[in-house]
């Protein structure tokens, strides 16, 4: 029903401003801390251009670890679903790119280029817009080489939080609550690599995002998020895991 009810495009406009409002809320009203947020302060002062990267579940408080003066566009799907996260982002100061690796792929990744090259910044959901969860696909190496920009990873967690079952386990924070955003440091992709030299960067993204979620998770009291077995995106008609 609620899919229905989101196919009117006021009613999607209406949803998106109201979950901008309470992602506003429950920074306003929780106990946040950033930590390790030292070299993207720097990058920002200097305008550097960088690729924030974290994983599909960590997305609702991501644009609170954000300086919102700085330009950043988000690679999010031109699916549905996706054009409603953009738009939601939207009135929280973001840009949005539409592709994926599925779909408007190279459209995007242009984008993006052109933004990085122009001192812009770029986010990326490595695992979205259908996972495999917590599974960096080839994409944020192959923007970062071509670009020549690090990556910087990023990750959350709280203590008041709702859990999904969507395939991506989608955190949702919840108001008052004591909540923790942490950078990892900087992963740089050579120009000059051979495939060994881009899957071992893959891995290495992969491997320090994970390890950043699973720190976050339970210094908040959690039991870490698993990443899902390496596979193929989920088909558009495929159902979320239980």
């Amino acid at each position: 029903m609620i899919k229905r009810l989101l196919r009117s495009d006021g009613l999607r406009a209406f949803a998106c401003w109201l979950g901008a409002q309470y992602v506003r809320l429950v920074w306003h009203t929780g106990r946040w801390t950033v930590e390790n947020d030292a070299l993207p302060r720097r990058m920002w002062a200097e305008g550097k251009p960088f690729i924030l990267s974290f994983w599909h579940g960590h997305l609702l408080m991501m644009p609170y670890c954000w300086d919102r003066s700085k330009k950043m566009h988000m690679l999010i799907s031109q699916h549905r679903d996706g054009q409603i996260i953009a738009r939601l982002i939207s009135h929280l100061g973001l840009g949005a790119a539409a592709g994926s690796s599925s779909r408007g792929g190279s459209g995007a990744l242009r984008q993006m280029l052109k933004a990085l090259k122009s001192g812009e910044y770029v986010g990326i959901t490595p695992d979205g817009p259908r996972g495999p969860r917590m599974r960096a696909s080839d994409g944020v190496i192959a923007m970062a080489r071509l670009a020549g920009v690090p990556i910087i990873p990023c990750a959350y967690s709280c203590r008041g939080r709702r859990q999904l079952r969507s395939w991506d386990r989608f955190q949702v924070a919840l108001p008052f609550t004591e909540g923790l955003i942490l950078w990892g440091d900087p992963i740089t992709v050579e120009a000059g690599l051979d495939a060994a030299g881009l899957e071992a960067r893959r891995l290495e993204i992969e491997t320090a995002m994970t390890a950043l979620a699973r720190q976050a998770e339970v210094r908040m009291g959690h039991t870490p998020t698993e990443p899902e077995p390496p596979g193929p995106p989920r088909t558009k008609s495929k159902k979320a895991a239980p």
